[in-house]
């Protein structure tokens, strides 16, 4: 610590000692020193300050009034006893609302009761100061007794100061504590390295959350503090000082962990200056506010947040690596330090010794550098292999320099990458490691652009090269049994596709050029051509994985935002595609990219849909593709096969007919056979046509994931939808697809699937029916449901977009809103059309996280186009001014 910044930091301790006893306020004198250094330290913060400096700073300060203290309660004069830091007040570190952890030490020959009022008052005083402390009060024998019991406890008890009292009860108790009286070696590591694994598991074992955890999240804080703590109860208690203490650590990677640390010091500190308390979450509400306090800025790299995860996540990935390198290196010296060792050579360069692979010298890599890539296929050749031995993971860190254009375009390694993705293994595990070590970011530049780039929303919960393996991963998947209860389909057509490694590289190129401007997918298409072209693939195959990146998405936005059984759409789709061996990679492509997108993105009704598209689109390609469908053909097919059915059922054709007449046309194109004879029997039995009929019942997106169907027949009225939306809104029920059907100004049949929202819905069906039509008696004036928006979703307001095009076939206009979700959304939006008396034929509803993308087929009451371009500017006009009023945006 600078000696100016320690000295303006001493004046609360020296000033309070000058003070008279009948002048001095103690508690407001030492309240006043608190707010003004607290001022101090923040403004130097955010001027820019060195961040070690202002957190040992932060510590040096609470020393000084914790000592007064301690000296105004007389404790000074009682022998036996001292004032202790310990965890990371004890290393220290001290941030605006870290703990405070005391212990309070006597001499096991101290007695407690005759010091225990005197030891009140201190502590009293210390609540009064409104500080956030956490203290316990012991002997040595106590402290080294709870020791034994609690690896926490024997933690803090490695890293400890003397604020005040006798420093010889602090060497007498860390003695103890670093003894194998305490904790032996070997069980501490064991206990810390559980620890690890277990903090790990609660963040999915990912170094990549969308709101990370600085100080407990993969590669941060508590990593490098784990790896502290190892190292000090390994080499003992007078090892002291950070260069001595991780000598073992090479020059880089002691620069590295001290880079990283300082980085997520900034973020934690100014985490808790944002937050107002002890805030160590990177939450959505705090990441804008920090990056601008940090002096990121939008610009052609991205926005400023976006910037400051990056460079976050990049961080931890290092702190990941290093933190690999250490505990191999301590399992080594401290679990089998004498172990007898089995070496297994694999060839001249690399062997296997215990488990894990090392080169066989330290400079294979700088003779052969080929050998930075062979050495990630000799382990996916040998599934034995547990790991890279921690002296061979520093030794490719140091020469993965080599991998420049020369190495990139030699045949020797290109053929040695195409074997690593032509052989039958857990792909997803090597592309990790490589990406782990640095080699998978130099051998391929524009992955390594992408590595820890965030986008900042709710729909892609992964950075960009989180997700690109895991989208890998999912194609490994398929090829297992357990998949099929997933991806039912992509597990049969994963077996078919006749070169597995083209998949894999259209996987690891599908997003590689997000965040360049322009369209990542024909960006990533050029990237992978020449991709292909430096790995000697056919033309064939260039052009197939080409295409693949080029279209990754058209399979999974017809599905979202068409409707996959209009065979118009099946037609226009299926004519984008060249060959069933195009669709298959396409369908397999697709279901992996959206399962590896977000855990919430892939269930069982989004599954229907790309059946049926794949499907269809299937038979369409099989039957020719020369001439557009006809319709009429396809509806009288589609009633036939319902008629049959109805049949068996004893009703006959004038019942059938009657309903069916006052049907459009579309209700036949859109439904399968066996939902359309459903609908007709019991709209058929319904005793009193005059009231509505409401039916629910499981979709076909299953039971399993709580997807439900709602039908609601009953007398036409304008507004319809927006009663209907209202009333499921207060059911709490989010809406994924919505259908009215109808020709006649007396009926209307209206279809939607739904699922309960996060909030929880426990009705059953038949409740749902009976409160759903309850809710249907107040018609005439839909409440619009409010309900506080979730707080992630505050974070994540952008202006509304409606666009409108015509769709001269079926003589409708297509509205598409592309606005933040909230709740009461779409009963607010059929409020709207309701306002202009605008009909809706159809809604297809799309939420992307926080973005909701819905497409609405509307007419007029009349049945026709929107043909007026003042009515669709009013419209659009009004449904941006209500939904961006609901989202707190100016225009």
């Amino acid at each position: 610590m600078e000696k100016s910044l320690r000295t303006q930091l001493r004046f609360a301790k020296d000033s309070y000692a000058e003070l008279t006893p009948n002048k001095r306020d103690a508690l407001a004198f030492l309240k006043n020193a608190l707010q003004e250094a607290n001022r101090h330290l923040n403004g130097l913060y955010k001027s820019g300050y060195p961040i070690r400096e202002l957190v040992l700073a932060r510590a040096y300060f609470m020393d000084q009034i914790l000592s007064a203290l301690w000296s105004e309660c007389n404790l000074h004069q009682i022998s036996g006893t001292a004032l202790l830091a310990v965890g990371g007040y004890g290393r220290g570190e001290l941030f605006p609302h870290s703990d405070i952890d005391l212990l309070i030490l006597m001499d096991d020959e101290v007695d407690l009761a005759e010091i225990g009022p005197t030891l009140e008052r201190f502590v009293t005083s210390l609540w009064d100061l409104n500080l956030d402390i956490g203290h316990s009060v012991r002997s040595i024998s106590e402290s080294i007794t709870q020791a034994k019991a609690d690896i926490t406890i024997a933690t803090n008890l490695l890293e400890t100061r003397t604020i005040a009292g006798e420093e010889s009860l602090r060497s007498h108790l860390s003695e103890r504590a670093y003894s194998d009286e305490s904790w032996t070696d070997k069980k501490f590591f064991l206990a810390k390295r559980e620890e690890q694994l277990a903090r790990h598991r609660k963040y999915g074992d990912t170094d990549y959350n969308l709101e990370p955890n600085v100080k407990t999240s993969p590669g941060c804080l508590r990593d490098i503090q784990t790896i502290g703590w190892i190292t000090k109860r390994h080499f003992g208690f007078e090892r002291t000082g950070n260069e001595a203490t991780y000598d073992f650590l090479t020059d880089d990677e002691f620069t590295m962990l001290r880079k990283g640390e300082t980085f997520l010091w900034q973020l934690r500190y100014g985490l808790q200056m944002i937050a107002g308390r002890s805030e160590n979450r990177l939450l959505f509400d705090h990441q804008r506010a920090l990056a601008t306090m940090l002096g990121y800025s939008d610009n052609e790299e991205g926005l400023s947040v976006e910037q400051m995860m990056q460079k976050y996540y990049r961080f931890a990935l290092a702190l990941g690596e290093l933190n690999d390198v250490v505990l191999q290196y301590y399992d080594e010296a401290i679990l089998h330090p004498d172990d007898e060792e089995d070496i297994r050579p694999l060839n001249r360069r690399f062997q296997v010794r215990n488990d894990y692979i090392e080169a066989i010298n330290n400079q294979v890599f700088a003779y052969q550098p080929f050998a930075l890539i062979e050495i990630f296929l000799l382990m996916a050749q040998n599934p034995g292999i547990k790991g890279i031995r921690a002296s061979t993971i520093r030794s490719i860190r140091a020469h993965r320099h080599l991998i420049d254009n020369s190495f990139r375009n030699d045949l020797a390694n290109t053929s040695l990458f195409m074997e690593i993705l032509r052989t039958p293994h857990p792909l997803h595990r090597t592309l990790s490691s490589m990406k782990r070590y640095g080699v998978l970011g130099n051998y391929l530049p524009e992955f390594g652009r992408i590595i820890g780039k965030m986008q900042h929303d709710l729909f892609h919960i992964y950075t960009v090269d989180a997700h690109t393996i895991r989208v890998v991963q999912n194609m490994v998947r398929l090829r297992s049994q357990e998949s099929q209860k997933d991806f039912p389909l992509g597990g049969r057509l994963v077996h078919r596709l006749p070169k597995l490694e083209l998949l894999y590289i259209a996987g690891l190129y599908h997003d590689i050029a997000k965040g360049r401007g322009g369209d990542h997918s024909e960006l990533g298409a050029e990237d992978v051509e020449e991709f292909c072209k430096r790995h000697h693939l056919s033309q064939r195959d260039t052009s197939l994985v080409a295409w693949l990146v080029k279209n990754h998405l058209l399979m999974s936005m017809t599905a979202q935002r068409k409707d996959p059984s209009d065979p118009e759409v099946i037609h226009d789709f299926a004519n984008k595609i060249d060959t069933q061996v195009h669709l298959d990679y396409l369908y397999t492509l697709t279901v992996c990219d959206i399962s590896a997108t977000n855990p919430k993105l892939w269930n069982t009704w989004r599954a229907a849909l790309l059946r049926q598209l794949y499907t269809e689109a299937k038979r369409a390609i099989r039957l020719g593709l020369d001439a557009p469908p006809d319709r009429i053909k396809w509806v009288e097919e589609t009633q036939s096969e319902a008629r049959e059915i109805l049949h068996r059922q004893d009703f006959d054709d004038a019942q059938i007919d009657t309903l069916w007449n006052t049907l459009d046309e579309d209700y036949f194109l859109q439904d399968s056979t066996s939902e359309i004879a459903w609908q007709t029997s019991v709209i058929l039995q319904h005793p009193d046509p005059l009231q509505p009929l409401i039916r629910v019942r499981e979709a076909r997106g299953g039971e399993a994931e709580g997807f439900l169907q709602i039908m609601v027949y009953q007398p036409s009225r304008l507004g319809q939808f927006a009663a209907i939306t209202s009333a499921l809104e207060a059911l709490h029920l989010n809406i994924h697809e919505a259908r009215i059907s109808s020709s006649s100004d007396t009926y209307s049949l209206c279809n939607f699937v739904v699922t309960p929202s996060d909030t929880g819905s426990n009705l059953s069906k038949d409740s749902i029916a009976i409160e759903l039509k309850q809710q249907l008696k107040d018609f005439d004036d839909p409440a619009i449901i409010k309900r506080r928006t979730p707080r992630q979703l505050k974070h994540f307001a952008f202006p509304t977009e409606v666009t409108f095009s015509n769709d001269t076939t079926h003589q409708r206009t297509v509205m598409e809103v592309i606005t933040p979700d909230r709740p009461g959304l779409l009963a607010r939006i059929g409020g709207i059309l309701l306002d202009h008396k605008i009909e809706l034929v159809k809604a297809r509803i799309a939420t992307l996280g926080e973005r909701v993308e819905d497409v609405f087929i509307i007419t007029t009451p009349e049945g026709e186009p929107l043909s007026d371009p003042d009515l669709c500017l009013a419209l659009r006009d009004d449904l941006c001014a209500q939904l961006d009023e609901q989202n707190n945006i100016d225009h």
